[in-house]
């Protein structure tokens, strides 16, 4: 089996590297890539942007790839499983009308409203004066995002009413979010952990990865990134609250999606606020596997994806056998480059990178081989690098990622030195 991989950062990294270790394929090939999938053991980069849906449809068919699984949210929204499905190839990842999940904020919060799933309050606006008017009647802190797509950076946690005016006026006024804040969505502010609750779905039938968490801010109380670090599992989980996050989350949205005839299959990510009494609630809900959530799921993933993959895309997911999952912790930091996530320099030398160390794996994200310079590595943007470990506990696969992160160097790296610490030692994720 040959199997492709649209995008270019660690998620499709981590996503090349499980699939190349499946008995059940042959090649896997990944499009753009970066210096890190370039240089993985069965696996070889295609120049092709993962925005170019006619381009990479057309090397699927000459190539005769069985499975393509895309990686990032943007080729979702433009519709490129459609075209591959009205090409005859199969494709893992929803159609464009199921991935209006995660690309239109305002579609999910009404989705899950008429679904009865628990979510915050909120409502939708493109005009100033509406918008301002409804903050009024919340108390602070308030949740401005912006209704499409902005790479994990369309969120801001306003602490007061001035910042929120500031934010919902260079939103719809201004380029805060780009074209994805001409409108903007305002939510209630939800107390507690986060968690991220990661599946599989042929539409019907779900098969529920182990649970994760992802730092999404630069630092604590800094600005969102697009994810700076990740763990797995969340401490946090029971099999308590597991059973209802299906329940009462999962399946109603699942099944949700199949009776408004916008059958979902592929991976979905649902990020999830539990309050301190316990209570689930949906945060957001990604049309894909989350970047970093992805590395440390596949670090701990023992079974085989690509059976899953194939069930979803057959509908047989239910004849799958159970996934395995190692007991061991796993811990991934992300190494940035200074400026992230606003603008970044690229083309600094990464030093450090061809060292090996037990149970740690780096899965690149922003990365470029230095040309005429075979084996050297240079930043490409802002999350430059994931350091991923395991370890019997969180302080053995904190201490083996970040003494492997240590070793490695660029100029303006920066990375936040928490992640792992979860809510054993802090809950400030």
């Amino acid at each position: 089996m040959k199997i492709l991989i649209v995008g270019s950062g660690a998620r499709e990294h981590a996503l090349a590297y499980k699939c190349s270790l499946s008995q059940l394929v042959k090649h896997v090939y990944v499009a753009p890539g970066n210096a890190g999938t370039g240089n993985e053991p069965n696996v070889s980069n295609v120049n092709i942007p993962a925005h170019d849906i006619e381009k990479l449809v057309a090397f699927a068919s000459n190539n005769e790839i069985d499975i393509t699984i895309i990686g990032p949210d943007l080729p979702l929204e433009m519709g490129i499983v459609n075209a591959f499905q009205d090409s005859q190839l199969l494709c893992f990842g929803p159609t464009k009308e199921a991935a209006k999940l995660e690309w239109s904020k305002e579609f999910c919060k009404d989705f899950l409203t008429r679904h009865n799933v628990l979510t915050g309050q909120y409502k939708a606006f493109s005009t100033m004066e509406r918008a301002i008017d409804y903050l009024y009647t919340l108390q602070p802190p308030f949740v401005i995002k912006a209704d499409g797509l902005a790479s994990g950076k369309g969120v801001v946690i306003a602490q007061t009413y001035q910042q929120a005016d500031d934010v919902i006026y260079n939103a719809l006024h201004g380029d805060v979010f780009g074209e994805a804040g001409k409108r903007i969505v305002i939510e209630q502010f939800l107390e507690g952990i986060e968690m991220s609750f990661t599946i599989i779905t042929d539409g019907n039938n779900v098969v529920p990865l182990t649970t994760s968490q992802d730092y999404k801010q630069l630092y604590i109380n800094g600005p969102m990134t697009g994810g700076m670090g990740s763990a797995s599992p969340s401490p946090i989980t029971t099999p308590s609250l597991y059973k209802t996050i299906l329940n009462e989350i999962v399946f109603p949205i699942v099944r949700g999606m199949a009776a408004e005839n916008n059958l979902f299959v592929g991976f979905m990510y649902i990020g999830l606020m539990i309050s301190p009494d316990g209570i689930p609630k949906v945060l957001e809900v990604n049309s894909r596997i989350g970047d970093p959530e992805c590395q440390v799921l596949m670090m701990r993933m023992m079974s085989d994806l690509v059976p899953y993959i194939q069930g979803a895309l057959t509908k047989t997911l239910d004849k799958v056998p159970i996934l395995l999952w190692s007991r061991s912790r796993a811990v991934n930091v992300v190494l940035a480059s200074r400026g992230y996530p606003h603008s970044v320099g690229t083309g600094k030398l990464i030093e450090g990178l061809h060292s090996t160390t037990p149970f740690t794996k780096i899965f690149h994200g922003a990365t470029i081989e230095v040309p005429g310079a075979r084996g050297e590595v240079m930043t490409n943007g802002g999350r430059v690098l994931n350091v991923c470990a395991l370890g019997q506990t969180f302080k053995q696969a904190r201490n083996a990622a970040y003494n492997r992160a240590k070793e490695i160097y660029w100029d303006g790296m920066y990375y936040r030195d928490d992640i792992g610490l979860l809510n054993e030692e802090t809950t400030q994720i």
